[in-house]
């Protein structure tokens, strides 16, 4: 099967393009991964050799079988803290068993295609643990650093540091010092020394010094070659309990942190997509052969796969000579690893560690709330285990979820002219039974005698919330208040008693597509008279308190300058809204309205429209111009009314502008017949003639001539259909109806 596989990728694949990309970054990998394949070791308790025969395995196995064509896979961090409690309680060969057991559990996850699925885990919680890991490695190996040994675990780690730091040894110091050193200083060198990958320098400039200065340090032993290290696991005696929770441990942690790194190296390249469920068939395939073979294992490791896009990999043949490297090192050359002082992969480890911990992780869970989850997770995982801390963590995240889901934003307040008795509740989110005190104590705060406009905007609304409002509602007005309901979310009060309380439907509100007069409740003010102001002072009000705020992180990037990408002319009529039909935000387009959406042609020029023209095309150097006009247009109704005659007043001056427009239909304008057969109107007609000649006088202009010449501009012509909600392609011999494909109720 391997060689049917690996014939058919040499085929699929232009080998010869691509070597000359992925043979260079193919031996950078491999100069990172070989430290980092010894060090990890070295951390988990393992034989040091593990390590190369999972790095081997990890580059050719699932080079071959992986689904994500760059990412690199091998020992990783993120299991060492697994793999070392499993060896301190059953031994390497049975670790090795647990590894190939794990490995044919992921071969069952992939063929399952569950692979996905794992990826429902929270980003925090996988984060946390991932800081929890490396907290846990930086305490063990500091200890290896200043020349002691770690302990058992973290705790004790922590209480026995200073008396290491009392007792420590200064060769260990200085060896694994400069390791540190040279690993956090490597990111501020120039971009070509740092081509070099800085954890092979730290290790040769540390082993340099160890050789040359007169100081002894305790050194790598391998213990033999490469095949001597080879054995095969070996079945436990009993405990059988604890190596079933060893394998989903094992198989659980190195699939998600596999897919995580993939869907990761996914964002770092155009190339082919990863296939989820072949990678977890790549790794586990390789966690089989790994644990066969007496090696670590394997996951997906980000530090690798990084280095291996960044240094230009086009293939997985990178992948696949990174671990043939390794295997030759591993054969050929053992004695120039025992050189390694064991302090340096020391020092190493404890910048893995510390660089587990990430700050803009944590500032990312400050921004969401999630802070309490990630800590709590990352202190379970150092002073607990690291199964343990992850259920934790996702127990405490599902909690913070389930909180935030039952829990609505709820708010009385009185509003309008003191002593009005005018109440406002605004009621916002999912409102369930698990709600009702805190809606009980809310709706008891308003006077008995309050006229009470009622804000719904609910996502989820069962039927006992929708009863107590119900309740309420009749009991105050009994007391001689009112009370007036204004219902704007997806779920409504209605709804409750006989449908799901989630509802599909979409209000449309907080994107401004609900008209005022949907939600607005009166149209005149208490005393009678016309509400002057009044729709738009309530419109920018239910702007602050639902808008503002996400409309904001919208506008960051926008506060001091615009760079639009679109010229919009359209129609001043007030059911055309640009941004709703162009699926548009805030600094999108560069809007020009006017009556009929209109470019004077010379020698009527609008001084205007030329300014707005020039300022587009010059100053901001949009890449495309539209031309947007409308069914049922004022415009086009009184210009076919009056035939085209001359009308008084600035209506009727404005209108010639579109005189050769109603010319053009007249004669058979193609544009005008595509219509017809499509089955517009007159009136409908004569707007999309009128767009298509609004798109020939645009692209006279000199200006847009000129940028249209030059390739950086392009002129089209849409037609918004108020009827259906439809816009259609204008052109010069007709229109284009888009096929929109309604979606399917899940």
């Amino acid at each position: 099967m391997l060689r049917e596989i690996s014939t058919s990728y040499f085929r699929g694949t232009d080998f010869k393009a691509n070597i000359r990309y992925d043979l260079p970054a193919s031996l950078v990998v491999f100069l990172v991964a070989l430290p980092l394949s010894l060090g990890i070791a070295i951390a988990s308790g393992a034989p040091v050799m593990a390590g190369l025969i999972a790095g081997v395995v990890g580059g050719i196995v699932v080079g071959f079988l992986g689904g994500s064509p760059l990412q690199v896979s091998g020992p990783a961090a993120g299991l060492t803290v697994v793999v070392a409690e499993l060896v301190n309680t059953f031994g390497w060969r049975v670790t090795c068993a647990i590894t190939v057991a794990a490995g044919v559990l992921q071969i069952v996850f992939g063929l399952s295609r569950v692979a996905q699925s794992a990826l429902a885990i929270a980003p925090v919680v996988v984060h946390a643990m991932l800081a929890g890991i490396g907290i846990t490695i930086a305490l063990q190996q500091i200890h290896v650093l200043l020349g002691g040994s770690s302990k058992s675990d973290a705790w004790e780690n922590l209480t026995a540091l200073p008396g290491q730091v009392l007792d420590l040894q200064h060769a260990e110091v200085l060896v694994g010092g400069l390791v540190v050193v040279i690993m956090l200083s490597w990111p501020m060198l120039p971009a070509r020394l740092r081509k070099i990958p800085g954890p092979l320098v730290a290790i040769v400039a540390a082993t340099l010094v160890a050789a040359l200065a007169p100081i002894d340090v305790d050194r790598i032993d391998l213990g033999g070659n490469f095949f001597d290290a080879i054995s095969l696991p070996e079945l436990p005696s009993g405990n059988w309990s604890g190596v079933v929770l060893g394998v989903l441990t094992v198989a659980l942690i190195a699939s998600v942190e596999s897919l995580l790194s993939a869907v990761a190296v996914d964002k770092m390249h155009t190339g082919p997509r990863t296939d989820f469920n072949r990678e977890l068939l790549g790794q586990g395939s390789a966690n089989i052969v790994s644990g066969g073979l007496g090696g670590l294992p394997i996951t997906g490791v980000i530090v690798r796969s990084t280095t291996n896009v960044t240094t230009g990999a086009r293939t997985r043949t990178s992948t696949i000579l990174h671990g043939f490297w390794l295997l030759v090192f591993s054969v050929m050359l053992t004695s120039l690893v025992q050189q390694i002082p064991q302090a340096a992969l020391a020092g190493l480890l404890v910048v893995i560690g510390i660089q587990l911990v990430k700050l803009a992780h944590m500032k990312l869970a400050w921004r969401t709330g999630d802070l309490w989850v990630y800590l709590i997770t990352m202190s379970s995982v150092v002073f607990l285990n690291l199964l343990e801390g992850v259920g934790i963590g996702l127990a405490v995240a599902i909690a913070v979820l389930i909180w935030r889901v039952i829990r609505a934003e709820m708010v009385a307040e009185p509003f309008g002219a003191e002593g009005a008795r005018q109440w406002r509740v605004s009621i916002r989110g999912s409102l369930s039974f698990l709600a009702l005190p805190r809606l009980n104590k809310t709706l008891g705060s308003v006077p008995a005698d309050a006229h009470v406009s009622v804000e719904l905007d609910t996502d989820y609304l069962d039927h006992a919330a929708a009863e107590m409002i119900e309740d309420w509602k009749r009991a105050h007005e009994a007391n001689g208040g009112s009370v007036h309901i204004q219902q704007t979310g997806k779920a409504t009060m209605e709804d409750a008693p006989t449908a799901p309380p989630r509802r599909k439907t979409a209000s449309g509100r907080g994107l401004g597509l609900v008209p005022w007069k949907s939600w607005q409740s009166t149209t005149t003010t208490d005393a009678g008279s016309p509400r002057a102001l009044q729709p738009i002072k309530e419109g920018v009000d239910e702007y602050h308190r639902t808008g503002a705020d996400e409309l904001l992180e919208y506008l960051v990037d926008l506060t001091d300058v615009q760079d639009p990408d679109t010229l919009f002319i359209t129609c001043a009529d007030s059911r055309v809204v640009p941004n709703v039909i162009t699926s548009s935000g805030p600094g999108d387009l560069f809007t020009v309205r006017n009556v009929g959406n209109l470019i004077p042609a010379p020698p009527k020029a609008d001084v205007s429209a030329e300014a707005a023209i020039a300022f587009a095309i010059d100053e901001l150097r949009v890449s495309s111009a539209v031309v947007c006009g409308h069914s049922s247009c004022g415009a086009m109704k009184a210009l076919l009314s009056t035939d085209g005659a001359s009308e008084g007043g600035p209506v009727g001056e404005w209108l010639k502008n579109a005189e050769p427009s109603l010319a053009a239909w007249r004669a058979g304008h193609p544009a005008g017949l595509s219509a017809a057969a499509a089955g517009f109107g007159d009136v409908d007609q004569l707007a999309i003639v009128n767009v298509a000649l609004q798109v020939q006088t645009l692209q006279r202009h000199l200006l847009v001539g000129r940028a249209v010449a030059e390739g950086r501009l392009r002129v089209a012509g849409l037609f918004f259909d108020i009827a259906t909600a439809r816009v259609v392609t204008v052109t010069t011999t007709g229109v284009e109806i888009p096929q929109v494909q309604t979606p399917t109720p899940s």
